[in-house]
């Protein structure tokens, strides 16, 4: 199974249509910035993220292999692959190279780890079992989103005189947060290669599942130019802050909490 990621790198202040979705967090980012007394520098903020980032990127590969290994094939736990060691889901050119290219000349991060190996003919209901083996990346990415809320939510609740503990946990549950969501609208996609492709290959009637699946070899580019044409700034953004918003709602944050966050991580970064 592959499970692709991407990242955008924007500027909350210049870059159109982002920055009216974001006018109305200005209120919110300023309270926080009075809460949290830490300026980070972008070398701490890259450590902060490593954690749920890795974590987003490797649980959701290791799902894929789990909910297979449960239905019936073995072939990723007969490979290793069934582990959160994530130097074991490293692809070169797509965990390493073209997320360096996209970043330089297109100021988003977009690549893929080393898909998961699944037989389908191991399964024991091959149509219906593929599209829970698809599902289950996303699903665990949803499962963690939640996890950091309550992360946050718990690390709120602590005296300022332990900020140096409570600090840290905000903005690692945030940026768990944002990364989980991102992964899991990106990937739901109905794209193949993409989860989302994959589940709308075992649902659709036959005719239409063989005209979908036509489009693997070419679903890479055609995501590529999708976001290089301003999809993700139009359609899947406004879609992934709802699904933050829900996350809030379900673990009992501020409206916005989450958002207000990244955006003082972002303005400690610049």
């Amino acid at each position: 199974m592959c499970g692709a990621f991407l990242f955008s790198l924007v500027d909350f202040d210049t870059k159109p249509g982002i920055s009216s979705v974001f006018s109305n967090l200005r209120r919110q980012t300023v309270i926080i910035q009075t809460m949290l007394s830490s300026q980070l520098s972008i070398i701490q903020i890259v450590a902060i993220a490593i954690l749920p980032v890795l974590f987003a990127i490797v649980v959701h590969e290791v799902s894929h292999g789990w909910v297979a290994k449960k239905l019936g094939d073995n072939t990723a736990y007969m490979l290793g692959r069934l582990t959160l060691n994530p130097f074991k889901h490293i692809d070169p050119v797509g965990t390493v190279l073209v997320p360096l290219l996209t970043l330089i000349f297109f100021k988003f991060v977009f690549g893929w780890a080393k898909p998961v190996p699944v037989d389908w003919r191991n399964l024991r209901n091959p149509r219906r079992d593929m599209v829970f083996v698809a599902a289950a990346g996303p699903a665990a990415n949803l499962v963690m989103a939640i996890g950091w809320g309550l992360i946050i939510h718990l690390a709120a609740l602590l005296p300022n005189s332990l900020l140096v503990i409570k600090e840290p946990f905000i903005f690692m549950g945030a940026i768990g947060i944002f990364a989980n969501i991102i992964l899991m609208v990106f990937n739901l996609l109905p794209i193949p290669p993409l989860d989302g492709g994959r589940v709308a290959v075992g649902l659709l009637p036959p005719r239409l599942s063989h005209l979908l699946s036509q489009l693997e070899p070419y679903g890479l580019i055609i995501i590529v130019l999708l976001l290089m044409s301003g999809f993700f700034a139009g359609f899947l953004l406004p879609l992934i802050f709802f699904v933050i918003s829900m996350i809030e709602v379900i673990t009992g944050l501020p409206e916005n909490s989450v958002l207000s966050v990244m955006a003082v991580l972002f303005q400690s970064g610049q």
